[in-house]
Parts: C-alpha cells; sequence; structure tokens
C-alpha cells in the first residue's frame, strides 16, 4: 500500500519536476544575459581591431616620419659642414686679404720713406691711422698724408659752418669745431652778389645730397659707405644712392684713374699753381697732398702734368684735383703745415676732414 502511493506520488509531481528541469537547462534570464553581454563584446572586438589597423597606419606614417627625419637630419648636418667649411675658407681668405693689405701697406711705407723720408708725424687713432710726410725730399714745399680707415664714418665732407650758401669757413675753424685730426679744402665754389659762397657741382654730407649738377665739366670726388674713393661724372641723383655715396664735393680735372693718366683741358694745361690733391694708393689707402705755390713756402707750385708723373711715382692709382690756389690748405694736429699763398687761410665751401 505504501509502495503505490509513492509511485502515485511521483506521478504527481512530475510535471513540475519536469517544468523545472528545463527551466533550469532553458533560464531565460541567463540567455538574456549571455545576449545582452554578446553583443558589445562584438563591438568592442571589432573596434579593437579597428584600433589595431589605426595603430598600424600610425606606426607606419610614425616610421616614416623618422625616416624623413633622418634624411633631413643627414641633409643638415651635411649643408651645415659645408657651411663651416665655406666659412673656414672665407676666414682663410678674409686672413690672407689682410696680412695681403699689411704687407701692401708695409711695402707702400718703404717706397714712401725712400722717396720722403720717414713721416713727420704719425696718429694711429680708433678710427684711422694716419701718416704724414714733407714733400721736402720730392722738391715741392707741400705734405701728403696716407690714411687707413678703420671706420668709413670717419671721413667727413663739412659745408661752411654746415650750410650750403654762407661767407665760407677756413679749413682750420671747420676742423677744430668737429673735432678733428686731419682736414684739406675740397670743392670749388662760386661767389654770389651779394658777398656768400656756393658749392660747384655735387656736394654729398653724410649721404643728403645738398646741391646736384649735370656740369659735365666737372669731376665729382667722394667716399662711398665702405670708405672706398669714388669719382667721376654723376649723371643723377639716384647714382649717389646706388653707389652708397656717402661724402664728396666737386671741382676738375681727374688725374688718373686705374693707374693711367688721364686727359688736362686745355686751360688747365702746363701752369703752376697751389694744388689740393685727393685718391688713393694701390693698396688702397687714402692719399691727400697740399702743394705750395704763387710764392708761397717759396714754391711757385706744380702742373697738372707734374702732378700726374709725381702721383704715378708714389703708387697711387686714382686721383682727383680739389680746389687749389689760394684756398690749398693742410691741417694736421692743431695747426695748418703748409704756406697758402694768401699769406692766410682763405675761406672755403668745403672741407675734407678724417677724425682720430
Amino acid at each position: 500500500m505504501r509502495g503505490k502511493w509513492a509511485i502515485h506520488l511521483c506521478l504527481l509531481c512530475a510535471p513540475v519536476i519536469g517544468f523545472y528541469t528545463a527551466f533550469a537547462q532553458t533560464n531565460p534570464v541567463h540567455t538574456l544575459e549571455a545576449t545582452s553581454l554578446q553583443l558589445p563584446l562584438d563591438a568592442v572586438t571589432e573596434k579593437l581591431g579597428d584600433f589595431a589597423k589605426t595603430t598600424e597606419k600610425t606606426q607606419e606614417s610614425v616610421d616614416k616620419t623618422n625616416d624623413e627625419l633622418e634624411k633631413i637630419h643627414a641633409l643638415a648636418s651635411k649643408e651645415k659642414k659645408a657651411y663651416d667649411e665655406q666659412n673656414k675658407q672665407l676666414d682663410n681668405l678674409i686672413s690672407s686679404s689682410k696680412d695681403h693689405l699689411k704687407q701692401s701697406g708695409d711695402v707702400l711705407d718703404t717706397v714712401l720713406s725712400g722717396l720722403l723720408g720717414n713721416p713727420i708725424g704719425q696718429t694711429f687713432g680708433k678710427n684711422a691711422t694716419v701718416k704724414v710726410y714733407s714733400l721736402a725730399e720730392s722738391g715741392y714745399s707741400g705734405y701728403m698724408a696716407k690714411v687707413r680707415l678703420t671706420n668709413p664714418n670717419a671721413l667727413k665732407m663739412v659745408l661752411a659752418n654746415d650750410k650750403v650758401i654762407s661767407k665760407g669757413e677756413t679749413t682750420s675753424h671747420a676742423a677744430k669745431r668737429k673735432g678733428a685730426l686731419l682736414a684739406i679744402n675740397a670743392g670749388g665754389f662760386n661767389t654770389n652778389k651779394n658777398g656768400t659762397l656756393s658749392p660747384l657741382g655735387v656736394t654729398v654730407v653724410d649721404g643728403q645730397i645738398k646741391t646736384f649738377s649735370t656740369n659735365t665739366k666737372l669731376s665729382f670726388v667722394g667716399f662711398n659707405n665702405q670708405g672706398h674713393l669714388v669719382g667721376g661724372k654723376l649723371k643723377s641723383q639716384s647714382e649717389v644712392k646706388q653707389k652708397g655715396i656717402l661724402q664728396g664735393a666737386s671741382f676738375l680735372p681727374t688725374l688718373l684713374q686705374g693707374g693711367k693718366k688721364q686727359p688736362i683741358p686745355r686751360d688747365w694745361a702746363n701752369t703752376k699753381h697751389p694744388r689740393t690733391l685727393i685718391g688713393h694708393f694701390t693698396n688702397g689707402d687714402i692719399l691727400i697732398i697740399v702743394i705750395d705755390g704763387r710764392g708761397g713756402g717759396g714754391s711757385n707750385g706744380v702742373t697738372l702734368e707734374e702732378a700726374q708723373n709725381k702721383l704715378l711715382e708714389f703708387h697711387v692709382r686714382d686721383a682727383y684735383n680739389l680746389d687749389g690756389g689760394g684756398s690749398s690748405a693742410f691741417y694736421y694736429k692743431g695747426k695748418i703745415l703748409n704756406h697758402p699763398s694768401d699769406g692766410r687761410e682763405r675761406p672755403v665751401t668745403s672741407n675734407i676732414v678724417v677724425m682720430p
């Protein structure tokens, strides 16, 4: 009886047990959780794949960039080496040029000393080196200065009392007013009806054109921003800027160009007068000469033809005649050394001065 009851109970519980067994094996919650977990996992996996591809491309780009950078670095190193080599060659060239100039200067000093004796005065300033010689050994009453500029601004064109039209100013007064070491009279001038003076031709002061003329008879003589002598004819004001001219004045004639004599105008030929001359030697040093005449210093003066020969003897390459006669004045270290033909200095419109 008990056994039948057990069997009957099992039959009654079978559906329940089956339901729970099936529910346990196919739990919708578990399935939902698995499904919900499966969807984002696939997306992440896909994104990880995309990220890996992007990372791979980025790495390729980085590698390529590094290769380019290495090439650029190698090229830069090569260029720097070439640049350093060029600088080294330039330094050697400059050094060689300086040595050559020094040797040329030493040779020139030896030549001048052989012709004129030792300098009667020397100044080694921060802006210029000036050596002054007497021309007595050369048969003339007068003086010559050899100037080597270390600062192009050491050489100045000075208008009389800094005015274009004025009563004029003596060379010594202009030199003392500017604190100059050396000075000579410069360009020619007109005397106006009211007694005032005005410069001839082209006048340039500190790069500014003070007067300009296209008079073809006149020669301009001046200096550029490198301290080099610039001379000849100026056809337009723009040439002044193009050639970097800082200082200059006008007179005539041109005596030497490139070491060759230039024609002397008929009205100026074979006549003796006091002279003021300017030029530069073959090594680039500046030459300044004043020769007495008309009885000043016991001298009758010099012809321009004689001056040309003497300049070539002094190894001068380019030279120009400045205003002469009673205007000629040579100032050095506080006083006039030559003997002006008027017996005293003449007021002029322009002077060239060299600062110490």
